[in-house]
């Protein structure tokens, strides 16, 4: 991890009406002067699981991934999110230590702002907590929403989900590098290794997508999104 020294004013970023378009001058400032922006190299663990809350995080560019480690040492993979996402925001709040880890999936830069100058502008500017407690809700309901997505799937349909979903909302493209293993893969979408591992295959076979490695494109991409759908 390193520190970025090219640092954007809270006012200039992209994603401030996410949350922050409603913050008076002072509390801009008192956010700026309590942030910094992180960069992490593809690997690095950003937050580990029992580290004590402190800050305030959300995800500008590049890409992560949430997971917990059971008792045996063994991570599971929780989820997969992308710029302008709020990756802590579901618990800074409730917890005084992370309940799930993250790390960075590429490179990543993330803004680090200290809790309590969020805190101080909760406490003062009602709009602003407003803004959290609808975002805490909109990420809920995101989770709610995908869990039975891929929970009411057979297998075929839940691994063309999260192929539609890498290429939609998160690549923007029909051609991406597939940023987890095939076991974490699995792990997202309830499924074993094997299975997983046997519906890319077919799906490969039956000229829906090809795959050279990690790379995977998509060749049909109407199909897939059917598969998807009614899967």
């Amino acid at each position: 991890m390193r520190i970025s020294n090219d640092i954007e004013s809270c006012k200039a970023c992209v994603y401030r009406q996410l949350l922050f378009g409603d913050l008076t001058e002072s509390e801009y400032e008192l956010i700026n002067q309590a942030r910094t922006e992180k960069i992490f190299r593809r690997g690095e663990v950003i937050i580990r699981e029992n580290d004590p809350i402190d800050s305030f995080l959300y995800l500008r560019k590049g890409l992560i991934k949430l997971y917990k480690t059971d008792e045996h040492g063994k991570d599971h993979l929780i989820s997969i999110n992308k710029p302008g996402d709020f990756v802590s925001l579901l618990s800074i709040f409730s917890n005084q230590n992370s309940h799930y880890s993250i790390a960075a999936l590429e490179e990543t830069l993330v803004c680090d702002v200290h809790l309590d100058a969020i805190k101080q502008a909760v406490s003062t500017n009602s709009t602003f907590a407003l803004r959290i407690l609808n975002r805490m809700s909109h990420i809920s309901d995101e989770v709610i929403v995908n869990r039975f997505e891929i929970a009411r799937k057979q297998i075929k349909g839940r691994v063309a989900y999260i192929l539609v979903f890498l290429a939609d909302q998160i690549y923007k493209s029909q051609e991406f590098r597939m940023p987890i293993t095939r076991r974490e893969l699995g792990e997202l979408i309830s499924m074993t290794t094997e299975n997983t591992i046997r519906t890319l295959s077919e799906f490969r076979k039956d000229g829906i997508i090809d795959m050279d490695g990690r790379i995977i494109k998509i060749m049909d991409y109407k199909r897939l999104a059917n598969i998807s759908k009614t899967g």
